[in-house]
């Protein structure tokens, strides 16, 4: 009798091994055949309509915790707190502006634009109404703007003094980054990754800290370490990262003088240093730990650390730093301490970046983590085997279809994250701290 290699029934558990192993890959190709005549099979109905594959994108959007970031109500309390509210501030003021744009139109009898936005939500919009959904959209967006610019002449009519207008003056010939669509809720990992508008920054942080809202136009900075470090070669690189820096090297003699950072940044300032940058080393680790931002004369101070450091020359195909002041990347920094921190980081790079020089350093805030980034690129025409560029529609932009650019990293690469921020000089017990990080209960609430 001939030995019958049939599997068993699917309810049926074979006592002999290598039936069961018989039966449980007949199974599973049963069940991966199955789900790819389904999938051919759908993929020929898309074919002929369109429209499915659209509503099935829709309705397949993956839930992830940028996605479900929550946000807190307009005032979480005073101006004192500000630094811990996690307010979208250019939504916000959207928001604002839409709302009264709609009283004003409602005195008139007219139908104002925020009500036409509630209209369109309520109808759902179909496939012809794409064109008057952009229209509206691109009309909030230039209410915006038009806001923004008022209320920057406000400004500068209202300041006493001439130097904070000149410096301010100064800080606006770096291009703003363009502003974030919210138009619909489904695009938040979008809008998590958009250029931060760095025209959005409320009054009092300006009032809080002007020396972080009115950098200089040419930023010097110094460079050393902590004490007793050997990040020699880490502090060296940072001066490539940072233009027109200098790093000087802190004592390790056994007799010699300990300089502590307000007496490095009383020196730095006599020299007409704006800002100095310490690179922390870690306790038992010949790595950096950390880096503090000081911006002089007389602060504030920021408390970085730093994990996952990586330097250029151990990246695969890493290229060759020419010296360019490089063109800054600002994307996701949306709340006040996430603006606070976006301006930082602008003040310490050149307002006017060498654009021939092609380079690009990226500080990419997601989840209150910074990533730091530095390329170079190149624009070049695409290849036949290379697809479109895509906005986030996922259609094709206009105007580079057939313009593809290529990317080759620098270095150095790190993580930054936000720890403290004080309101002078070096941190010693009992001084004055503007913020500080603490042990968030809800996964989905972020600072930055």
């Amino acid at each position: 009798m001939a030995f019958s290699k049939t599997p068993a029934p699917t309810g049926f558990k074979p006592k002999n091994k290598l039936r069961r192993q018989e039966t449980h890959l007949a199974i599973k190709k049963a069940k991966e055949s199955a789900k790819r005549d389904e999938r051919f099979k759908r993929k020929r109905e898309e074919a002929k309509n369109p429209s499915l594959r659209e509503e099935r994108h829709a309705r397949n959007v993956p839930q992830t915790i940028d996605g479900k970031r929550t946000w807190d109500e307009e005032r979480a309390g005073d101006e004192d707190d500000a630094l811990g509210w996690a307010i979208d501030v250019e939504r916000l003021a959207k928001k604002r502006k839409l709302e009264e744009e709609a009283a004003e139109r409602g005195e008139n009898g007219e139908e104002g634009l925020l009500d036409k936005l509630k209209r369109r939500d309520a109808e759902g919009g179909g496939e012809g109404d794409e064109a008057g959904e952009e229209e509206l959209d691109d009309e909030a967006d230039s209410m915006l703007e038009d806001s923004d610019s008022k209320e920057g002449d406000d400004e500068d009519d209202l300041s006493g003094s001439d130097a904070p207008a000149k410096s301010q003056r100064k800080s606006s010939k770096r291009a703003a980054s363009p502003a974030i669509s919210t138009a619909t809720a489904a695009t938040a990992a979008t809008a998590a990754t958009a250029a931060t508008n760095m025209d959005m920054s409320p009054d009092f942080l300006k009032q809080k800290f002007p020396a972080v809202f009115s950098p200089v136009e040419n930023p010097k900075i110094l460079v050393t370490t902590s004490i007793n470090s050997t990040l020699h070669n880490e502090a060296k690189i940072l001066t490539t990262l940072f233009p027109n820096s200098t790093y000087i090297r802190r004592t390790k003699h056994a007799h010699a003088h300990k300089y502590s950072v307000r007496e490095i940044a009383q020196y730095a300032t006599n020299r007409d240093f704006s800002a100095l940058v310490v690179l922390m080393q870690a306790m038992h680790e010949k790595k950096p730990d950390g880096l503090d931002i000081i911006l002089l004369p007389a602060g504030p101070h920021f408390h970085f650390s730093i994990s996952n450091w990586v330097e250029g020359k151990k990246l695969p195909g890493h290229g060759t730093d020419q010296g360019f002041n490089p063109e800054l990347v600002l994307n996701g920094f949306r709340t006040p301490l996430g603006l606070l921190t976006a301006h930082l980081f602008k003040g310490l790079f050149p307002a006017q970046p060498e654009l021939q020089g092609r380079t690009a350093v990226t500080l990419h805030n997601q989840r209150d983590y910074i990533f730091l980034r530095r390329h170079r690129y190149v624009f070049r025409d695409k290849r036949a085997s290379e697809k479109s560029v895509v906005g986030t529609d996922g259609k094709p932009v206009a105007g580079v279809e057939d313009i593809r650019v290529g990317m080759q990293e620098i270095g150095p690469r790190a993580t930054l994250k936000l720890r403290r921020i004080d309101k002078g000089i070096q941190w010693k017990s009992g001084q004055e701290w503007k913020w500080k990080a603490h042990a968030e209960k809800e996964r989905t609430r972020f600072n930055m």
